[in-house]
């Protein structure tokens, strides 16, 4: 698997995510419970480097689809939600606060797609089905 673009240079002047989110709320809590190593590991079967641009994050793709998944949204209403949302933001592993989406909406159809149903299904972790959110 190869490694993600490495962006923190240009970080240096946004909000990092873990100055203002609350430490209690119901996405931060369930992203500290998920081993997100595990599913790295569990995902990287479906990555192909080659050429071209370097794979998105698998933390980010997988919090994509967990969310997608416990809030019943389309990929339009998850990708605005993303955007203006930060605790979705820290959920999909991002440090600082992002006004612009890092990936296109058809990289969630794409990666249900090499994923599979069972894998999908596989993937959303059990306290996502049981966790009550606010929004």
């Amino acid at each position: 698997m190869s490694q993600p673009r490495d962006d923190r240079q240009k970080e240096l002047f946004r909000p990092a995510l873990d100055l203002i989110i609350d430490r209690s709320h119901p996405l931060v809590r369930l992203a500290e419970k998920i081993d997100w190593p595990s599913i790295e590991g569990k995902l990287a079967e479906i990555y192909s480097p080659g050429a071209g641009h370097p794979p998105l994050p698998a933390r980010l793709m997988a919090g994509l689809l967990i969310l997608k998944h416990m809030h019943a949204l389309s990929d339009a209403a998850l990708c605005e939600r993303w955007l203006e949302n930060p605790y979705f933001q820290y959920f999909c592993g991002e440090e600082v606060f992002r006004h612009q989406l890092g990936f296109s909406r058809s990289s969630l159809s794409r990666w249900r797609r090499r994923l599979g149903a069972e894998r999908l299904g596989a993937l959303i972790p059990r306290e996502a089905n049981s966790t009550k959110l606010r929004d």
